[in-house]
């Protein structure tokens, strides 16, 4: 009868010791399978995210160009000017000296600069800072315009001579008035977003001759 009894209980053992594996196993894989659908829930919204980014960036190139965020104005699309002072009407030349300053407190990082083209034009630079940024005149000259639009939002516009105008642009405030005289390294606003922009930068243009040039051709980035 022990014998017997012995038997039975070591079937019981070797049969419902795999059932008990089984069992364990089976826990496992349902754990393991919760967790892979979290994982899969992440990736979902993240690849969500990373579309719904690509479509911001590709309505940004078509708007602005190709270049990435933060980009300013296209080609062509200047503030308008207002009407010459009595100054300037008069033919006198204007005390200045061409821009040879970065025009930024802070170094910056330039996401996009001059380019040509009827579709992706750029007339400058676009040099991303922290909002509240010193922007500085990049030379000596006389201030020709302060003024805001649609594309450039706030924006100076620096004469210095020579037919040589350098143009700040998306600034989120001015302390300088047209007419008045600027020396290099000057604060004369502070970076911003105003205008057509989509992160705090500095758009930044020289103009020769009525004419958008390369600004790194005048100043050169701090290392």
């Amino acid at each position: 009868m022990v014998a017997l009894a012995a038997i039975g209980v070591s079937l019981i053992i070797f049969t419902w010791w795999p059932l008990a594996v089984r069992s364990a196993r089976a826990s496992e894989l349902e754990q393991e399978l919760v967790r892979m659908g979290r994982d899969l829930e992440r990736v979902e919204d993240l690849v969500q995210q990373l579309g719904q980014m690509e479509a911001q960036y590709l309505q940004l190139r078509d708007m602005f160009g190709s270049g990435g965020a933060g980009v300013g104005a296209p080609r062509g699309l200047f503030p308008p000017l207002a009407e010459p002072s009595p100054d300037e009407q008069s033919g006198g030349p204007v005390r200045g000296s061409p821009p040879s300053f970065w025009p930024l407190s802070e170094r910056g990082f330039v996401t996009q600069g001059l380019h040509s083209g009827a579709a992706e034009g750029h007339p400058g630079l676009d040099i991303a800072v922290p909002s509240g940024s010193y922007i500085w005149s990049a030379g000596d000259g006389v201030v020709v315009e302060v003024g805001e639009d649609a594309v450039y939002g706030r924006f100076v516009v620096i004469d210095h001579g020579s037919e040589v105008r350098t143009l700040y642009g998306h600034t989120s405030e001015t302390f300088v008035e047209r007419g008045e005289e600027v020396h290099a390294r000057q604060v004369v606003a502070l970076s911003g977003s105003t205008g057509r922009s989509s992160a705090p930068h500095l758009h930044f243009e020289v103009i020769v001759e009525g004419k958008p040039v390369d600004p790194l051709g005048f100043v050169e980035q701090p290392g």
